[in-house]
C-alpha cells in the first residue's frame, strides 16, 4: 500500500490494511512475529492503532495471540483452511447466484476468457497462475451481486483461503481439468437464464468437490 492511499485513511485503518496485505501476499509467514513496537515504527505511527489492527486480524482468524509471546501470523491449519472452504461453498454459491441475473454479456465474456487461460494451463501447469486465474473468475461471477455484506465476507474468507493454502491446485493438479469443466457448466447456466437455486447448487458443489479433492489427497 502506497503512503499516500495510508495517508487517506484512519490510522487503525491504514494499519490493518497494511499489515493484512503482508499476511495474505505471504511476505508475513505463518507464525511471523507481530512485534507491536516494530510495525508500529514501519508504519509510522502509535502502537495504539496497530493494536486494535491486530485484534481485527485475529477476529478474522489471520493472527493470534498467546499470553506472554505476543501475537503472531496464524499458523496453517488443516480443520481452518476446511471450515473455510465449507464457509465460501455457502456465501460464494449464494453470491454467484444472486450476481447471475445481473452479469453483463462482456462479463460473461471476460469470465470464459480466463476460463480458456486456465485450460491452457493444463497442458504445462502452473498451479500459482491457475490459483490466481480461478480467483479472478469467480470475482466475475460474483460481481454482479448487489447484496454487499455478502459480497464482503466473500472477501473475507477469499483473502482467509490465500492465506492458509498457497494454492490447492498444487496438492491435487488433477482436480484442474474438472474444475475448468464445471465452470463452462456454471457459465451454461447463467447463460441460458437458469434457475438461481440451480446456479446455486452447481455452484456451492464446485466449491466442495475441490475441498473433498483435497482431503483425499491428504489421507
Amino acid at each position: 500500500m502506497s503512503h499516500q492511499r495510508r495517508a487517506r485513511l484512519s490510522k487503525a485503518e491504514s494499519a490493518y490494511q497494511w499489515i493484512r496485505e503482508k499476511i495474505v501476499g505471504q511476505e508475513f509467514a505463518p507464525g511471523h512475529r507481530l512485534t507491536l513496537s516494530s510495525l508500529a515504527a514501519e508504519l509510522e505511527m502509535s502502537v495504539v492503532p496497530v493494536r486494535e489492527a491486530i485484534r481485527r486480524l485475529e477476529a478474522e482468524g489471520l493472527a493470534t495471540f498467546e499470553r506472554n509471546v505476543g501475537a503472531r501470523v496464524a499458523m496453517v491449519d488443516q480443520s481452518a483452511y476446511t471450515h473455510s472452504m465449507q464457509v465460501l461453498g455457502l456465501l460464494e454459491g449464494r453470491a454467484t447466484a444472486h450476481s447471475a441475473p445481473h452479469l453483463s454479456a462482456q462479463k460473461l465474456e471476460q469470465a470464459r476468457e480466463l476460463n480458456t487461460q486456465m485450460e491452457a494451463l493444463l497442458e504445462d501447469f502452473d498451479p500459482k497462475a491457475f490459483t490466481e486465474l480461478n480467483y479472478r473468475f469467480h470475482q466475475i461471477l460474483c460481481s454482479a451481486c448487489p447484496n454487499d455484506r455478502l459480497l464482503e465476507l466473500v472477501a473475507i474468507e477469499w483473502d482467509r483461503l490465500s492465506h492458509l493454502r498457497e494454492s490447492t491446485f498444487s496438492f491435487v493438479p488433477a482436480r484442474a481439468q474438472e474444475s475448468v469443466s464445471e465452470h463452462n457448466r456454471m457459465l451454461s447456466l447463467i447463460e441460458s437464464g437458469a434457475k438461481e437455486q440451480e446456479i446455486e447448487t452447481v455452484a456451492r458443489q464446485h466449491r466442495q468437490a475441490t475441498l473433498s479433492s483435497y482431503l483425499k489427497s491428504t489421507h
